[in-house]
């Protein structure tokens, strides 16, 4: 039984219009309502003009990506009750349009970091990636936080300075502009001025006071998403790893089973992200993965190539250092189990996470980091052979 192959839209701003989304064969749109304001509540009307557009070009609204967690809801700012209602009714005016499945995280200030998205592939094409001397020379040059030399080991701080010394003023400028850019399908990013002031807020939280600001939200809203027939499945960090002295909690398996056992529901689930859990260099993914198969409800596929001290960079989905073959066997055999089960969650969304900026695109200069048209449309095609593959061979063993 295949995966509901999916593709992330960014809305009618999206240079992918849905027409061509639906010539990628996938069936169904992963979005949000980027156009409202973190914090508000998503009506009835604004989600089913969005649902009623995706239904018109054939596709499904087969994921929320994301409803996004405001940050006073983490860090437990003022107004932090009133966020928190508003939050549990976007998820029933989700749940009453029938869309069954909300993606978010709990990532302080910062979404997903890279510290170079301009890395020329060896054929040409471009991707991203991350070393931690290149951020702690952020972190210490640019941003000059108070204390973060300690944060770094004496090897990573000698190579961060040898690294900003011979970076001319151009160099400097697109880190601070890669280190600061928005989230994805948001046209916003931070000043130094900004980031500052956000980080501010969590000088007092560490990982310990994250983890349970966490538990009490999830203690919240799981309750109404398992009334208006939601499934909430938080995405991992990306990457797995402190950054600028800000904690990071979904990086592991450790995380991972303590996330699951704050509210053991099955609308409290996983969405399982290879690249950010691959970018743990010590996360075994496949083990990860066969544990926590029960409570994965969306699944992002991408590859890369890691190194044990952190640093990493995309790569083609069928090349990098992921096994992503056992990786969907696992989770092919766990729609399988559900069937069987008699669980309604049985066909899990997958979408092609990322994908390397190729020529034709380059050309366009529209598309935001990872998500390019044509990489993308590549990666789903490779993904769809790898699927079938899997698929049959395991039906080839069965007696």
């Amino acid at each position: 039984m295949s995966f509901e192959q999916c593709w992330r839209w960014f809305g009618p701003k999206d240079p992918v219009s849905l027409q061509e989304v639906k010539q990628t064969g996938a069936v169904g749109a992963v979005t949000a309502l980027h156009h409202i304001p973190q914090g508000e509540i998503w009506s009835k009307e604004e989600i089913t003009r969005r649902h009623d557009q995706i239904k018109a070009a054939g596709l499904k609204w087969s994921v929320v990506e994301s409803l996004p967690v405001h940050e006073k809801i983490k860090y437990k700012g003022a107004g932090y009750n009133e966020l928190i209602d508003n939050y549990k009714q976007s998820l029933r005016n989700l749940g009453n349009q029938g869309i069954s499945y909300v993606c978010y995280n709990f990532m302080p200030v910062l979404d997903w970091s890279r510290t170079n998205l301009q890395i020329q592939n060896n054929d040409g094409a471009q991707v991203s990636g991350f070393e931690p001397h290149v951020l702690a020379a952020f972190d210490l040059f640019l941003l000059k936080r108070a204390g973060a030399e300690t944060d770094y080991p004496e090897d990573v701080v000698a190579r961060a300075e040898s690294f900003f010394k011979q970076t001319k003023q151009t160099e400097r400028d697109r880190l601070l502009e890669t280190i600061l850019l928005g989230l994805p399908g948001s046209l916003e990013a931070f000043s130094l001025e900004s980031l500052s002031r956000a980080m501010a807020n969590y000088k007092d939280i560490g990982e310990a006071e994250l983890k349970a600001n966490l538990k009490d939200f999830l203690k919240e809203v799981i309750p109404v998403a398992e009334e208006a027939g939601v499934f909430l499945v938080i995405h991992p960090d990306d990457p797995p790893r402190p950054l600028l002295g800000l904690p990071r909690i979904v990086k592991n398996s450790d995380d991972l089973k303590s996330i699951i056992h704050f509210y053991d529901s099955p609308a409290n689930g996983l969405t399982f992200c290879t690249g950010s859990l691959g970018a743990g260099y010590h996360n075994d993914l496949a083990a990860i993965c066969e544990e926590m198969a029960h409570r994965i409800n969306f699944v992002h596929l991408r590859n890369l190539k890691r190194s044990a001290d952190g640093s990493f960079y995309e790569d083609y989905h069928l090349k990098g250092d992921l096994d992503l073959y056992e990786l969907m066997r696992i989770l092919l055999q766990e729609q399988g189990r559900r069937v069987t089960q008699g669980r309604t969650d049985i066909h899990l969304p997958m979408r092609p996470d990322h994908g390397l900026l190729l020529d034709r695109d380059k050309r366009n200069n529209e598309f935001y980091p990872g998500y390019s048209y044509i990489g993308r449309l590549m990666g789903l095609a490779e993904l769809r052979g790898l699927e079938q593959g899997v698929i049959r061979n395991t039906q080839s063993r069965q007696p």
